[in-house]
């Protein structure tokens, strides 16, 4: 998650978007008993987050009681900072969108996917200012647009573009992380904003933006757990990752079935207000499921991958089945499952 400040009525905004200002901040929070995984000695997991994310839905879920290991958590403003710090090894595992892995992997970056969960893309959106003259995908040529260069809104604004029979050359991409984004958008610095929830869900209801298109029949939906080679190479680590994969999958469950809990989480975690969380929440309540990181996934990610490079947006070409490790697909459906219904809290 990301963003940042104009305004009072942007003030939960801007304290969310302190708290995620920055490539990275340590949280250097640790979470869990210690002890060991496999007998060898005490692990500790560092793992990148953003605010709002993997942590506080663990937590609201109950899914970080009785760790046998250690969690060091790192924020990070979005995914390509988060995967610059699993190449780096700063972080052993993060999770991000559908397009910061296909960035990294074109800069050769040393990362491996290792899990993925399919939901709605509704909250991923291209939003327009109160008042706007703009009331189509076509009427953003010759027009600026922010976004956060290799987020998931990057994907999700050229496919809108492309649906529209526009290209990239068409329009000005202004490639601001969220904070500044905010800034340039309620300022009228440019004419949309190419966004995701909480977000959408926030300017929307504070200055009345108009959404424009979202990404639904258009991106993928889909968001990938990404480590560190390294730190799967490591054989107490990867025991430890298989578990908080697995625990994470059963708190985005719970978040699913309980949009009421989890929306006052969130709220408190980031410092949304209650409405907006819930809005968020919402939109995507009911379509979220885990599967596997199988062909079909590698080959919808091919796609992006393959986009990015015809429009000389990324260097060269990339091979994605190259940065994927299928260790932990064992019992999950494949990844062209259909999103499960809501069971309700």
């Amino acid at each position: 998650m990301k963003s940042r400040v104009v305004g009072a009525l942007l003030l939960p905004l801007a304290v969310l978007a302190a708290a995620c200002g920055g490539n990275s901040a340590a949280d250097n929070s640790l979470t869990g008993s210690g002890g060991r995984t496999d007998g060898s000695g005490s692990v500790t997991l560092d793992v990148g987050d953003q605010k709002g994310g993997s942590q506080a839905v663990l937590d609201a879920a109950g899914e970080l009681k009785d760790l046998h290991y250690k969690i060091k958590w790192s924020t990070f403003t979005s995914g390509p900072p988060l995967l610059e710090a699993v190449n780096a090894k700063a972080v052993d595992l993060g999770g991000v969108g559908n397009t910061p892995p296909v960035f990294a992997a074109a800069s050769h970056s040393k990362i491996s996917v290792v899990a993925a969960s399919h939901t709605s893309s509704a909250g991923d959106a291209i939003v327009v200012p109160q008042g706007s003259p703009l009331k189509s995908l076509k009427d953003l040529k010759g027009k600026s647009v922010a976004v956060a260069q290799g987020s998931s809104s990057n994907y999700t604004l050229v496919a809108a573009l492309r649906s529209a029979g526009l290209s990239p050359s068409d329009v000005t991409f202004d490639y601001l992380q969220p904070a500044d984004a905010l800034a340039a958008f309620t300022q009228h610095k440019v004419d949309a904003w190419a966004i995701w929830d909480p977000y959408t869900s926030q300017v929307v209801a504070d200055e009345h933006a108009r959404v424009l298109a979202t990404g639904q029949g258009i991106a993928n939906g889909l968001s990938f757990e990404v480590a560190s080679p390294s730190a799967l190479a490591d054989k107490a680590k990867a025991a430890a990752i298989a578990d908080y994969l697995q625990r994470l999958r059963k708190a985005q469950s719970w978040a699913d079935e309980h949009p009421e809990q989890w929306a006052k989480a969130w709220a408190e975690d980031t410092g949304l207000s209650y409405p907006v969380a819930l809005d968020a929440v919402r939109r995507s309540q009911g379509t979220t499921v885990t599967v596997a990181v199988d062909q079909a996934a590698v080959a919808s990610e091919q796609r992006i991958a393959d986009t990015f490079s015809q429009l000389k947006l990324i260097p060269g070409t990339v091979d994605f089945s190259k940065f994927v490790d299928t260790r932990y697909n064992t019992g999950l459906p494949p990844s062209t499952t259909p999103p499960r219904a809501a069971s309700g809290s």
